[in-house]
């Protein structure tokens, strides 16, 4: 499972690969340089609402914390267990590992290597953990759609929320501010294909 530190040492290259500053992205997410850094140094866990944040200023997707690899080097195979057995064909036999956030919630991507333009992943979140411990709603590019294959979620938006059960589905433009949240005593898992993700909004 990707660590804290893996994690934001991988945000780190793509800021620094970009040519921005510390102060900038931080200026940009309305955080502190300070915190920004802590994320970076993994010092401090993010919740997914501001990982997710932090992607999106940075113009990649997701699945950028999964990938020990420069993210710009798309021909770089970032998934550990993937073959290519075909020209042009990628395939991983095993499951990618997870990448913890904030509240014990975890992302897995589903796919043996990154996709341009799109992600597809699960999220696995424990008992009354939600995408956003402060109650922060997330805005991002693209558009998303979720699954639930265990639980239930609710998911709310600025004007309502939706609760779905195991087999419910939603899609909306990720644009429009929303939370993910297990307010139940079990474990919930959902799965998502975000497109558009590496685009700005």
């Amino acid at each position: 499972m990707a660590d804290d530190a893996q994690i934001g040492a991988r945000l780190r290259r793509v800021r620094q690969a970009q040519g921005r500053s510390l102060a900038s992205v931080a200026q940009e997410m309305g955080i502190s340089s300070s915190a920004l850094s802590q994320i970076e140094t993994g010092a401090m866990q993010p919740s997914v609402n501001r990982l997710i944040e932090l992607v999106g200023v940075l113009g990649v997707p997701v699945s950028t914390i999964f990938d020990d690899v420069d993210v710009f080097a798309p021909q770089v195979n970032p998934h550990a267990d993937a073959t290519e057995p075909l020209p042009g064909v990628l395939v991983a036999q095993g499951p990618a590992e997870p990448a913890a956030l904030g509240q014990g919630v975890t992302y897995r991507r589903l796919t043996p290597g990154a996709l341009a333009g799109a992600d597809w992943f699960e999220s696995v979140y424990p008992p009354g953990s939600s995408s956003s411990a402060d109650g922060a709603m997330l805005v991002h590019a693209g558009h998303e759609s979720g699954h639930v294959t265990r639980g239930r979620l609710t998911f709310e938006f600025d004007d309502g929320a939706v609760t779905l059960d195991v087999g419910g589905s939603l899609s909306f433009d990720a644009r429009r501010p929303h939370r993910v949240v297990n307010d139940t005593t079990e474990v919930a898992v959902a799965i998502w294909l975000t497109v558009g993700a590496g685009e700005h909004s």
